[in-house]
C-alpha cells in the first residue's frame, strides 16, 4: 500500500497571494498530495512570500531557519519558496547560498510550472531555481483548492502599471494583463454551480480591467454580467485606484443589487506634496470629491482606505493633513502602515527618510483616531437591522457563527447550521470598533 503524501503551504501577504496559494494547493492535490497542518508529516512545504513589507521578509527568513530541522529529520522532504519576494535577485541569491535545505525557488510568473518543477526534484536533478523575469501573457487557469465552500476569490487582472514610488508590485507582478471576460464569467458560473455564494474580484487595480483588451469591455460591464449569474448572492472587489474610479463604475455599483456596498479606496496620504512624490496621480481635493460623491449617491456605502505613515520627506504638517482627512471623511476602516523601504523603488533611494520613532508615534496617533471613528460608526448601527451572508463558525468560537454585511462589517450570531450560505437579517445589539453582534430576525 502506497504511503499518502502531504503538503503544507505557508502564505504571507495579500489576497492575491492567498489566491495564488489556493492554486498551488489545487495543483498539488491533482498530483496526489493531501493537505496537512503538521510540518513534521509534510512531504512538501511551500512558502508563498510577500515583498511589500520588510516584516514579511524577516518572517520568511525566520521560517526558513526553522524548516532546517525538518529537512534534517526527513531528507526526502521538498522545501520550496515562491511568491513576490522571489522576483528580486538579492533574496534569491541569498536563499540559494545560505539556505542549502531549500530545494525549489520559483517566481510569480511561473507558478503554473510547479508540478514540472517538483518532478525535476523528485527525479534527482538537484535544487531547482526557475524565476521568469517577464510574464509570458496571462497565467493559465489553474485548479484551485478553496478554503471556503461559500466564498471564492477570482482574479480578473494581473500586474500593475502605476509605479507608485514606494511600491515594488509592478516589478514583481509585471504589467497589467486582463483576463478575457468570458473566462471570468465562466469561472464565476461554475463557482455558483458549486455552491459559492460570494465572490471577490481581485486585481492590483480592478478599475483598469479591460483597458488592454481589444474590445470595449470594462470593469462596469464585467460587474453587469456577473450580476446576472444565478446562485451568486454577493460580488465584492478590490482594490480600486482612486484615479480610475469613474462615475460609470459608481452608478453601476448603485444599480446592481448583488454588488456589495463597500469600496476599498486606498488614498495613502492626505498631503498633496506626499501624494505627488508617491506618484499617486491625484490630489487630495480630487479624492475628497470622489468620496463625497460616492457617499451622496450610495448613502449606505462603507469606505475603507490605506495609509502609509512616514513616507520619505513627510513633515508634521503633511501628517496633520492626513489626520484632517480622516476626521472629515470618517472612513469605516483604515489599514495603516509604517513606510518600509523596498529595494529597487525610487523612494528607497531618498536621503530624507523619516526616523523610526517619528513614524511609530504618527502611526499610533492615526490608529487611535481611526479606532474611535470606527467604533462610533458601528455604535450607530445598534438597534438597526442588517443583512449578513452567514459563512460559518467564527475563528475563535465554534458556537458562534460569523457573517458580513454588504458593507463588509463582520457580525456574530448564535450558531445555526441551517443558516450557512444564506442571507439573513440580524438586529444589531452590540458593537465594537471592528465587529458587530446581533440576533437573527428571520431564518
Amino acid at each position: 500500500m502506497l504511503k499518502n503524501k502531504y503538503y503544507k503551504i505557508i502564505t504571507y501577504g495579500c489576497q492575491m497571494n492567498e489566491h495564488d496559494s489556493e492554486k498551488l494547493a489545487g495543483m498539488l492535490e491533482e498530483m496526489g498530495y493531501l493537505p496537512t497542518e503538521e510540518l513534521a508529516e509534510s512531504d512538501i512545504i511551500i512558502l508563498n512570500t510577500c515583498v511589500i513589507r520588510e516584516n514579511a521578509e524577516l518572517k520568511v527568513y525566520g521560517k526558513l531557519g526553522e524548516l532546517k530541522q525538518y529537512k534534517r529529520e526527513n531528507p526526502d522532504l521538498i522545501i520550496g519558496i515562491g511568491g513576490c519576494m522571489m522576483q528580486q535577485d538579492e533574496p534569491v541569491a541569498e536563499i540559494y547560498k545560505k539556505y542549502q535545505h531549500v530545494d525549489l525557488i520559483f517566481g510569480t510568473h511561473n507558478i503554473h510550472h510547479l508540478p514540472a518543477l517538483i518532478e525535476k526534484i523528485a527525479a534527482g536533478k538537484g535544487r531547482v531555481v526557475e524565476v521568469w523575469d517577464e510574464e509570458e501573457g496571462l497565467i493559465p487557469d489553474l485548479p484551485s483548492q478553496r478554503k471556503s465552500e461559500n466564498e471564492a476569490w477570482v482574479s480578473i487582472i494581473q500586474g500593475c502599471n502605476n509605479f507608485c514610488t514606494y511600491c515594488i508590485v509592478p516589478y514583481v507582478r509585471g504589467r497589467e494583463r486582463s483576463r478575457p471576460l468570458n473566462a471570468i464569467v465562466n469561472e464565476c458560473q461554475q463557482l455558483a454551480a458549486d455552491g459559492v455564494k460570494e465572490i471577490t474580484l481581485l486585481g492590483q487595480n480592478v478599475n483598469s480591467y479591460g483597458k488592454d483588451l481589444a474590445d470595449e469591455t470594462d470593469f462596469p460591464e464585467l460587474l453587469s454580467q456577473l450580476n446576472e449569474i444565478d446562485g451568486l448572492l454577493r460580488i465584492r472587489f478590490m482594490t480600486s485606484h482612486p484615479r480610475d474610479f469613474s462615475d460609470k463604475l459608481l452608478f453601476k455599483i448603485k444599480e446592481l443589487d448583488k454588488v456589495a456596498k463597500h469600496i476599498h479606496l486606498p488614498v495613502q496620504s492626505g498631503s498633496n506634496k506626499v501624494l505627488k512624490e508617491m506618484n499617486r496621480g491625484y490630489k487630495r481635493e480630487y479624492y475628497f470629491e470622489r468620496v463625497k460623491k460616492i457617499q451622496q449617491e450610495v448613502p449606505e456605502v462603507s469606505i475603507s482606505t490605506d495609509f502609509i505613515v512616514g513616507f520619505p520627506g513627510e513633515s508634521e504638517k503633511d501628517f496633520e493633513q492626513t489626520i484632517a482627512m480622516v476626521e472629515e471623511l470618517k472612513f469605516d476602516m483604515a489599514y495603516t502602515f509604517i513606510y518600509s523601504p523596498r529595494s529597487g523603488t525610487p523612494a528607497a533611494k531618498r536621503t530624507d527618510q523619516v526616523p523610526e520613532e517619528v513614524k511609530k508615534e504618527r502611526l499610533q496617533r492615526l490608529m487611535k483616531l481611526q479606532n474611535q471613528i470606527s467604533y462610533q460608526k458601528n455604535q450607530a448601527l445598534i438597534g438597526t437591522t442588517q443583512e449578513i451572508l452567514v459563512t460559518g463558525p467564527s475563528d475563535n468560537d465554534p458556537e458562534v457563527f460569523a457573517g458580513r454585511t454588504s458593507t463588509n462589517k463582520l457580525c456574530f450570531i448564535e450558531r445555526d447550521d441551517n443558516l450557512i450560505g444564506k442571507l439573513v437579517k440580524v438586529k444589531i445589539k452590540t458593537a465594537k470598533s471592528w465587529t458587530l453582534e446581533g440576533n437573527v430576525v428571520n431564518a
